[in-house]
């Protein structure tokens, strides 16, 4: 069927536009979440590097200011997305990334049988990778938090306690450290998603390819 059509000027006849090539995937405060928690959970990396390794402890020094940029920036870290909560767009994503279904079984399988089609990885808004990797880092920021304070009032706790809390604090950080380089690197290698969180659109085409399965 052919498009009405539309008058755009005096005399000028055209046609109605074509449909839109991006589409909206990110709201402001989604993307103020997730920017602000970015750099909280960079400043934590980073302070923590500088606080176990010696080579950067020398070259860093005053060991008191980065211990208390490492407290502040921990205990600030739920606030981005405890805030965001306002926001209707951030919470209805929180219950798609909580969500597992039998495409997300299929993505996996797919991944694990290094089948790159993206026909062979359905996926929604977020595919199954993206959803453990938000499960996995919320309940590892909730243990640092909890084994850190554990390690800042030691007169709260015994001894035994507190041992216990750095040994998983300590190796619990390197952990989160690899999955959040690995984070950044596949970001690095998608620049329509970094465009997609910087700009809260992406292409239709991206879309379509990556998240068939969504429905903005």
């Amino acid at each position: 069927m052919r498009r009405p059509a539309e008058t755009t000027g005096p005399g000028i006849v055209g046609t109605l536009p074509p449909a839109a090539t991006r589409l909206r995937r990110f709201t402001a405060a989604q993307r103020w979440a997730h920017r602000t928690t970015a750099v909280l959970m960079g400043v934590c990396v980073a302070t923590a590097a500088c606080l176990y390794v010696p080579q950067l402890a020398q070259l860093v020094g005053r060991r008191a200011l980065v211990v208390a940029l490492h407290e502040w920036s921990g205990l600030a870290l739920p606030a981005p997305v405890l805030a965001g909560l306002a926001s209707r767009a951030l919470r209805t994503d929180l219950g798609l990334l909580n969500r597992f279904g039998r495409h997300d079984r299929d993505w996996l399988r797919a991944v694990l049988r290094r089948d790159p089609r993206p026909g062979a990885r359905p996926a929604g808004k977020f595919n199954a990778g993206q959803k453990i990797y938000a499960s996995w880092l919320a309940g590892s920021t909730l243990v640092m938090l909890g084994t850190g304070l554990l390690m800042w009032f030691t007169h709260l706790t015994p001894l035994v306690w507190r041992t216990s809390a750095t040994f998983v604090h300590d190796w619990l950080a390197l952990t989160m450290g690899v999955v959040i380089a690995g984070h950044v690197g596949m970001a690095l290698a998608d620049p329509e998603a970094r465009r997609g969180m910087r700009t809260g659109a992406v292409s239709r085409e991206w879309a379509e390819r990556e998240h068939a399965l969504w429905r903005p």
